[in-house]
């Protein structure tokens, strides 16, 4: 038996959550949670949660991926990443590239935790909006799109 890190299920779901981010298919995100799952991101209230209870079933993790994942571009940098039981935590960074081309560096922790299937019941993202960075997006005809 391998010790591979990857082997993890919490840890292949999450690498599949952040893959189909990266290619864009809401599909197999949204196939990658249980039908109870939720995502909190991030915990507590926010402007994307005012209630801060979570985005819960696939209707409602549909929708968060309408509003903040599909109009943008989303980039994963995980530092480390820690598996135990049935979940799994990713320290990292979100790099999101918006619309209008300004970027949202986010540094936080990540945690993914899974059923028995290796379907996602809970991704929860501990950051804080105060900490967020941004980069405004380059002046007209400064550069490269």
């Amino acid at each position: 038996m391998s010790n591979a890190p990857e082997e993890h299920p919490a840890r292949l779901a999450a690498r599949r959550s952040m893959e189909a981010v990266h290619a864009k298919d809401k599909d197999a995100w949204i196939a990658n949670f249980a039908d109870d799952g939720v995502v909190e991101d991030p915990i507590g209230p926010s402007i994307f949660d005012p209630e801060g209870k979570g985005h819960r079933g696939k209707a409602a993790i549909a929708a968060f991926w309408d509003k903040l994942i599909g109009p943008n571009r989303v980039f994963f940098d995980v530092r480390e990443s820690f598996a135990c039981g049935s979940e799994c935590a990713n320290v990292g960074t979100v790099n999101t590239v918006l619309s209008n081309g300004a970027i949202m560096i986010v540094n936080g922790v990540f945690t993914y935790r899974v059923d028995a299937r290796g379907k996602v019941l809970a991704l929860r993202a501990y950051w804080e909006m105060a900490r967020m960075k941004s980069v405004a997006p380059q002046a007209a005809g400064g550069g490269a799109q």
